[in-house]
């Protein structure tokens, strides 16, 4: 380990220590926690079973940055070599459509063998697995109804092919001894205000109701439900709102899934985490950056993301919640994206841990404002960076921005050859 690294970290962790925070402590802690690592950035939400097919259900990726990977074996590739950027053992986040086969095979027709490529190199490299059903981007889901759609032959293929994932991602779980967490969005709405926002709820529940009627093992299986303010296509109305989902997951005990950027432009999560974990087993957070809207921008370590951070940690609700990633940016280098994405929610967990929780909870009861506010905004400029080189260093990953030269030079030895 480089000398300054090591010195910088004895320094910072003597200052830790003087307020009763024990950084090896908090680094133990930190390496416990597993981000799931969205496939989807690699390849700008295409997939493998349908790569001509349009995007649908409000999704939108923009750029034509070279580069994206073209087959199973070149986005594993690139999630290699983000995740050897990055500190920590995680998990990858496959939606239905990365299905490596060389069958032709339909969504509601998917079994595990689909994706015995993706276990077994997860064995490999010590990953965990989560999946999604893909509701979106398919001929049956065109004019912007899936579970909920009028037409009961439709309705049930979503509802077959979201059983079908159910058992996929139970078989991930057993295999890899580490729980799959396979969440359900669906992008069902109107363009414009509907003339019955209840039936298609109806139809909604009951087909989740179809969904779920199979018992899985916890240990193998959890189930989510995720909801989203509006999307392209579905401004006025979206069957799946935060009230629904809230509702359908309490009374079902579903995880609920609280995605950054599904909420108005000024709401934000970090606020709903502490009421939901009172009235829930668990919580699935999806981190994204929306900018204006849903536009799902690679997470930055900014206000929002600190808050997480400091709900999660200081509401002791790391073990409870389930943390994925969700973004797509063609505008830049993909394996670069999964990597400040990654990297800046771990660093915002660990500012979270550094941070003398018990002196500013101890501050706020007894009525000492001055010393909560002063605490808060002196450890703004505490060393935390000298704790997160030194966790990166001996985890054998890259110090600051040292790890741009490796992508980048992956960038001219590999992406740039894919000819896209």
């Amino acid at each position: 380990m480089d000398k300054n690294v090591q010195a910088n970290y004895e320094l910072a962790k003597e200052l830790y220590a003087s307020h009763g925070i024990n950084v090896d402590q908090v680094l133990e802690q930190l390496e416990k926690v597993k981000i799931s690592m969205h496939c989807w950035q690699g390849d700008d939400v295409k997939g493998f079973l349908n790569r001509d097919q349009d995007l649908t259900g409000g999704i939108s990726v923009t750029g034509n940055y070279p580069g994206a990977a073209q087959s199973p074996a070149q986005l594993r590739a690139d999630l290699e070599k983000a995740f050897s950027l990055i500190p920590g053992k995680h998990k990858v986040n496959l939606h239905a459509i990365y299905a490596d086969t060389d069958e032709k095979v339909e969504l509601n027709e998917l079994e595990p063998k689909h994706f015995q490529k993706w276990v077994d190199w997860c064995k490999e490299q010590g990953l965990g697995l989560d999946f999604n059903p893909t509701c979106f981007s398919h001929e049956k889901s065109k004019d912007g109804f899936t579970l909920s759609h009028s037409d009961p032959e439709i309705r049930h293929f979503w509802i077959d092919h979201c059983k079908a994932s159910r058992k996929i991602g139970a078989f991930f779980g057993e295999q890899l001894g580490q729980t799959c967490v396979t969440n359900v969005w669906v992008p069902d709405g109107y363009k414009d205000v509907p003339a019955d926002r209840m039936a298609p709820r109806q139809r909604l529940k009951s087909a989740l109701d179809e969904v779920f009627a199979e018992e899985l093992n916890p240990a193998y299986n959890l189930d989510a439900v995720e909801s989203k303010l509006f999307g392209l296509g579905s401004e006025a109305y979206v069957v799946g709102s935060h009230e629904f989902y809230m509702g359908y997951g309490i009374q079902n005990n579903k995880l609920i899934c609280l995605d950054a950027g599904h909420f108005h432009p000024t709401e934000v999560i970090s606020n709903k985490l502490s009421s939901l974990a009172l009235f829930t087993d668990g919580i699935l957070l999806h981190v994204s950056r929306p900018m204006r809207w849903d536009s799902d921008h690679v997470v930055t370590l900014d206000d929002e993301l600190i808050e997480i951070g400091r709900e999660l940690v200081r509401g002791n609700l790391l073990e409870k919640t389930h943390i994925g990633l969700d973004f797509f940016d063609g505008s830049i280098n993909r394996v670069a994206a999964w990597v400040i994405g990654t990297r800046n929610t771990i660093k915002a967990l660990m500012r979270a841990m550094l941070d003398p929780v018990e002196a500013l909870k101890k501050a706020e009861l007894e009525g000492d404002y001055t010393t909560r506010l002063a605490l808060t905004e002196e450890f703004k400029s505490y060393p935390f960076g000298a704790i997160w080189d030194y966790y990166c260093a001996s985890k054998g990953v890259p110090v600051r921005e040292e790890w741009l030269a490796e992508v980048k030079t992956y960038e001219q030895e590999v992406l740039l050859k894919r000819g896209n």
